[in-house]
């Protein structure tokens, strides 16, 4: 692969994070009754992130988990014989939150899908609110994120990298051509 292009430092990315959280403060009239739930495995970096930016706006401690979706997904025979799986850790009784699911980027929505079944093996919370750091397009699921850090339109040759400190030791965004 080779990189096309820089589409967002950590700054940017910082700023738009921030921004999600104040538009999720404003959609849910506070912080009251949420939980964060990070899709493995980026997804998770960037609701530590959301969490701390909620704590210090909102003076609230938001419960923050993450979600496995690998036995949800649809493309399970696909993918390997016998899939990885990680861990699910649901920090709260999900019935009674209005659940924001983070992910780093949208793209068919079958990732989110996949969550939102997983998240049913649980529970039925309130709600479930979907927050992205990218939006690409392409979608194949009538499936759309509540909080869009950044829409980046993409072609079926491209792959967008989110790059963590937890994971990549940086934080970013950047293009790359197939």
């Amino acid at each position: 692969m080779e990189l096309k292009s820089i589409i967002m430092d950590e700054a940017a990315v910082i700023r738009s994070l921030t921004r999600i959280t104040h538009e999720i403060l404003e959609k849910n009239r506070g912080a009251e009754d949420l939980c964060l739930l990070g899709i493995r495995r980026r997804g998770i970096s960037l609701a530590k992130i959301l969490q701390q930016n909620l704590k210090k706006f909102a003076e609230t401690e938001v419960p923050l988990g993450s979600i496995d979706i690998s036995l949800y997904r649809d493309d399970l025979s696909e993918t390997a014989p016998q899939p990885r799986t990680g861990e699910s850790v649901i920090p709260a009784d999900i019935r009674e939150r209005k659940l924001i699911l983070v992910d780093d980027v949208i793209y068919t929505g079958r990732t989110v899908r996949a969550a939102i079944d997983a998240v049913f093996h649980y529970g039925r919370p309130k709600a479930i609110q979907l927050a992205v750091l990218i939006d690409r397009g392409h979608r194949e699921l009538p499936i759309r994120p509540d909080y869009v850090g950044k829409n980046i339109p993409t072609s079926h040759l491209e792959v967008v990298s989110v790059l963590t400190e937890e994971y990549d030791h940086r934080i970013g965004v950047e293009l790359y051509q197939l």
